[in-house]
């Protein structure tokens, strides 16, 4: 990790951030958030979390946060910026989140919390057995409702002949979706990945396991980074790999930004999502007031604008019925909002 010169513990006075903080993706949506008895505090941003300590990066290196008492790690996330004591490292409190990528593993009541804000979310995923529309959906639908911009990056575009095909089905997914085709092991990725990694800039990595995204990390990283991520092989036959990521984490990019890393996911659950998914099927969504019933399912009713997209060929009917069960599944995944704070169990929508 590259090393600047040491300032002041507590920071500018006046609130305003020095190249570091700037650089570490501190903007004026934190500054504004600070009470005038809060100068004084250091701004940190949370590196690691772990089940009973927090770890931040500040302008004069690592520092482990002291946590109050009868508080938790449970709460906070890597990206999170915080303020802390000075003296003591005892934190203060969290700062508002710009955007917060989170998901509900299944039977849990609490979502589990994956970075905090990121600008851009890199969806991993490679031109091989790998390669999945309806697990891109999901995963589409994530950034989307976290308020971050998606990118698709295909890796091992070194081992097909021709990674056009990858690129339509990727492209096609959502309006103005950017994919990016690469090898991650070759010094050209993280020329292709520059225009979102640059200072100040957080990017996060996402995909299942396999894909290379250790790998890509360790490219945007340089070969300056102290402790290279582990990597893994996959097997041939379908393309799945282990899982070589355990824990999420920040790390600095060479080009001046930061990415979090985080474990593959083997499934993802589609939960508190509706507007992630409206952005995701757009046209879908744009046809549905044309519909002759109000309440139209777009399944038999007659003067269906959604059903007769289909029959004209404008509307992929697998792409409909790809839409048909992220919504079910995100109705049926999403709490209720009750006086208890919602059952798992329930099927209506947080807002």
């Amino acid at each position: 990790m590259p090393t600047h010169p040491p300032v002041s513990p507590t920071g500018p006075a006046d609130g305003a951030a020095s190249d570091f903080l700037a650089g570490l993706g501190w903007s004026d949506f934190f500054a504004e958030q600070l009470k005038p008895d809060e100068t004084g505090f250091v701004r940190a941003r949370i590196s690691a979390v772990h089940r009973t300590r927090l770890t931040a990066t500040t302008e004069t290196g690592q520092i482990r946060l002291a946590l109050p008492a009868h508080a938790s790690t449970a709460g906070f996330a890597v990206g999170d910026w915080v303020l802390a004591d000075p003296q003591t490292h005892v934190l203060h409190r969290r700062l508002e989140r710009r955007t917060l990528i989170s998901r509900r593993l299944e039977g849990s009541r609490m979502p589990q919390l994956t970075g905090a804000n990121v600008d851009t979310l890199f969806i991993v995923t490679s031109c091989n057995a790998d390669f999945n529309p309806a697990r891109l959906e999901r995963y589409l639908a994530l950034a989307n409702e976290a308020g971050t911009e998606p990118v698709i990056v295909l890796t091992k575009a070194d081992t097909v002949e021709d990674a056009a095909d990858f690129e339509r089905q990727a492209a096609a997914l959502q309006r103005g979706l950017v994919v990016v085709t690469l090898n991650a092991r070759s010094p050209e990725a993280a020329a292709a990945l520059a225009p979102w990694c640059g200072p100040g800039q957080t990017v996060a990595l996402i995909g299942s396991s396999g894909v290379g995204k250790s790998t890509l990390l360790n490219t945007l990283a340089g070969p300056g980074q102290e402790r290279p991520q582990e990597t893994g092989a996959i097997r041939e036959h379908d393309a799945k790999g282990r899982h070589t990521t355990t824990s999420r984490s920040l790390h600095a990019i060479a080009a001046g930004g930061w990415v979090i890393d985080s474990p593959g996911m083997r499934t993802l659950h589609v939960s508190d999502s509706e507007g992630g998914i409206d952005t995701l099927f757009a046209e879908i969504i744009e046809l549905a007031p044309n519909c002759r019933f109000r309440d139209c399912t777009h399944q038999h009713e007659p003067g269906c604008a959604v059903l007769a997209a289909v029959e004209a060929g404008t509307l992929d009917p697998e792409r409909l019925a790809r839409w048909r069960k992220l919504r079910d599944e995100n109705r049926d995944n999403t709490p209720v909002a009750g006086p208890r704070g919602g059952s798992p169990a329930g099927r209506a929508r947080k807002r």
